[in-house]
């Protein structure tokens, strides 16, 4: 079954440049700068991506950030945990809001 998502375009991605070279060397160079190793370590920041990654339910971060942890030394227990931080803020996120449907139907049903 053909899908939008083809894993052979990750490895594409650099392409992005061609007609923009200038926007594209800034936003690898931050790209770079940012993954680089600073107050949190590789590994960690691979984490973050990967949870941020199923978040955003970007398919080729996933598959990016998925082999990044494993190659940091992650394990499977460490990346799932990473994941279901993502889903507990982001459901507790959604869940918030709901304080601001209920103020809104409260005035509404004034």
């Amino acid at each position: 079954m053909e899908t939008y998502y083809d894993p052979q375009d990750l490895p594409k991605f650099e392409e992005i440049t061609e007609d923009a070279s200038e926007l594209g060397k800034k936003f690898f160079d931050y790209y770079g700068a940012v993954f680089a190793e600073g107050d949190l370590t590789e590994r960690e920041k691979a984490l973050i991506a990967l949870a941020v990654a199923h978040t955003i339910q970007c398919p080729y971060c996933i598959d990016a950030y998925t082999q990044t942890c494993l190659e940091k030394g992650s394990n499977l227990g460490e990346m799932t945990e990473a994941i279901h931080v993502a889903v507990a803020i982001r459901g507790g996120a959604s869940l918030v809001h709901g304080v601001q449907m209920r103020k809104i139907a409260k005035k509404l049903s004034m």
